[in-house]
């Protein structure tokens, strides 16, 4: 019975991928935007990472497309240099949004949080397992992450253990961003003559990346089910 039921995600994932891939091929072959982005970006010298980081936080709080920016990052620089520089900026965004809502906009907040039944499932969740389940959230996002850092605010959760079970959660889709954005940066020319046996190591990373993130999701989305926040209202 449990074999009849059982999927082939894993290919699931590899199509997710290819999909991820020919959307950001145009929305970012913007080639002339994105050489335009990088070229800026590098006109900067050392400052470069912070004024990106200024502006991921930026649109992060006004609820922009940070995605974009998370596969920029992966256009712009190396994994080693991207993956701390977006974790560090979408985890300041979550903080600043979380102190936000707790003390300067709470009743707006609430106002909003009382009109989503999805929220309210929720916060009474956080009330019994805390920053357990922002951790699972964060791996499987019930609400969108722009939304949801303000909503964080109004929970009952205390802001450390929230800002740690952020960070730590967002770690595996950030690193699928930037690895498509990596990936995208091969294909677009960021570097000619790659062998055969090159294309296939990072084609081989993508999709082992892609796997992995599936796996976590899928977990996560178990355990919230258990906790009752309904993992079919997950949006990314």
């Amino acid at each position: 019975m449990k074999r009849a039921r059982s999927r082939p995600w894993w290919w699931l994932a590899i199509a997710a991928i290819a999909v991820a891939l020919v959307a950001a091929a145009r929305l970012l072959p913007a080639r002339e935007w994105v050489g335009a982005f990088q070229a800026w970006i590098s006109g900067l010298g050392p400052a470069a990472p912070l004024v990106f980081s200024a502006v991921y936080v930026a649109v992060a709080l006004l609820i922009g497309p940070v995605w974009l920016l998370t596969l920029v990052a992966g256009l712009t620089w190396g994994l080693g240099t991207a993956l701390p520089l977006v974790s560090a900026a979408s985890t300041l965004a979550a903080a600043l949004a979380f102190l936000i809502a707790r003390h300067f906009a709470r009743a707006k907040v609430e106002a909003f949080a009382r009109r989503n039944a999805t929220f309210a499932a929720i916060d009474r969740a956080i009330e019994r397992k805390g920053w357990r389940i922002v951790f699972l959230l964060r791996l499987s996002p019930v609400v969108p992450y722009g939304p949801s850092n303000y909503l964080y605010g109004v929970t009952a959760i205390r802001f450390w253990p929230y800002v740690l079970a952020s960070w730590v959660g967002m770690i595996p889709v950030t690193l699928l961003y930037l690895t498509i954005g990596a990936a995208g940066k091969a294909a677009l020319g960021g570097r000619t003559g790659r062998s055969p046996g090159e294309w296939a190591a990072l084609g081989a990373g993508l999709v082992a990346t892609a796997v992995v993130t599936v796996w976590v999701t899928r977990a996560a989305k178990a355990e919230l089910a258990k906790s009752r926040v309904a993992p079919q209202a997950a949006a990314s």
